[in-house]
């Protein structure tokens, strides 16, 4: 079954809940029900890539207000209701950038890769590769960072496998240059994600993050 008719059938919301089982345990058969379709964007995003995006805001908040996060060896750290919500919904909103800029510049890359151009599929290629992680983040729930590291790392791996494996397939080219794209997607997701982090630790010290001190 092709992905046109995923997020266009009358059977899509069962459709979508079995894409990431299916990403986890069987990732060629999502790949190869990618190829050949041109699934809408915005069914993509708005029926499936979003709930996942979701996810980790949501734990991210649930966990902390719990517990508190545990930054390591110190006491854990308990952040108002308002500064929670602001920082999820921050979280949410860098996410949402990600997924969107990561799927225009993977289709950017797909004319010089002989890849498809269908902002769809990479709409959906990106949200197939990224379940693992969103899925994963539920260790959020246990706001301890070393944690979190053990967790996230080898999910990460995950990810960047189905990524090499799945790109030739999802967008039909040959093996080779979809290796290479996919090289060229991992580079632009490193500096976005160092990028972010520049960002992210300008504006705490400006004064938009809480303080540790207090």
């Amino acid at each position: 079954m092709q992905l046109n008719s995923l997020f266009g059938g009358a059977m899509v919301e069962r459709t979508l809940a079995n894409l990431p089982v299916r990403a986890l345990f069987r990732p060629k058969d999502a790949f190869e029900a990618l190829a050949g379709s041109d699934p809408s964007p915005a069914n993509v995003l708005l029926r499936y890539s979003v709930w996942l995006l979701i996810l980790p805001p949501l734990f991210s908040w649930i966990g902390a207000s719990i517990f508190g996060w545990r930054l390591g060896a110190t006491e854990p750290l308990y952040l108002s209701q308002l500064t929670l919500v602001r920082i999820s919904v921050g979280y949410f909103l860098a996410l949402l950038f990600g997924f969107v800029s990561t799927a225009l510049i993977s289709q950017w890359m797909a004319k010089t890769y002989g890849a498809s151009e269908s902002l769809g599929r990479h709409f959906a290629m990106v949200t197939i590769v990224g379940s693992p992680l969103a899925l994963a983040s539920v260790a959020h729930l246990v706001p301890d960072v070393f944690f979190n590291v053990l967790v996230l790392i080898p999910t990460m791996i995950w990810s960047m496998y189905l990524l090499y494996s799945g790109i030739a397939v999802a967008l039909e080219t040959v093996p080779e240059r979809g290796m290479l794209m996919a090289s060229s997607l991992v580079g632009w997701l490193l500096v976005a994600a160092v990028s972010l982090l520049g960002l992210s630790m300008g504006l705490w010290v400006m004064g938009i993050g809480p303080l540790l001190g207090v």
